[in-house]
C-alpha cells in the first residue's frame, strides 16, 4: 500500500471563525473553500506540506452521514490506489463504502478497532 500523505480533518461548527488562527497566528494560507463564496463548509489551510482540512459537522453529517460520535476530527490518508487497503480492511469495517466524490477522489471511510474514523482516497 503506497501512501502519499495525511491530513486530519478537524470538525468545527463553522469554518469563518477558525481561519483566523490557522492563516493569521500560525501563518497557514488557506488552499481551498467550498463554497468559493458564502458560508464555507470546508477549507483546507496548508503550509510548507502540511495540510489541515476543516469541515462543518453540518456539511460532514450531509457527506458522511450521522458522525456525530465520531469526535472532534478524522483522517484522510491520500493513497497511490484503494485496492490495498480495501483488500487489508474487513467489510464490517467500512463506515462508507467505496464512492467516487465529486472533487474526483476515489475514496473508502473505515473505522480502526478503536473507533477512529480513516478516510483513505485515491485519485479516480
Amino acid at each position: 500500500m503506497e501512501i502519499k500523505n495525511l491530513a486530519p480533518i478537524l470538525l468545527v461548527d463553522a469554518i469563518e471563525p477558525c481561519l483566523p488562527f490557522w492563516v493569521n497566528r500560525l501563518g497557514f494560507a488557506v488552499t481551498v473553500k467550498v463554497p468559493d463564496e458564502g458560508p464555507l463548509v470546508f477549507a483546507i489551510v496548508a503550509k510548507g506540506s502540511i495540510e489541515v482540512m476543516l469541515q462543518s459537522r453540518t456539511s460532514a453529517n450531509d457527506d458522511l452521514g450521522d458522525i456525530g460520535a465520531i469526535g472532534p476530527s478524522l483522517l484522510y490518508i491520500r493513497v497511490a490506489a484503494l485496492d490495498a487497503v480495501l483488500a487489508a480492511v474487513p467489510a464490517g469495517d467500512i463506515v462508507v463504502p467505496r464512492r467516487t466524490t465529486f472533487y474526483g477522489a476515489d475514496e473508502v471511510y473505515v473505522r480502526d478497532p478503536a473507533g477512529n474514523v480513516i478516510g483513505f482516497a485515491a485519485p479516480a
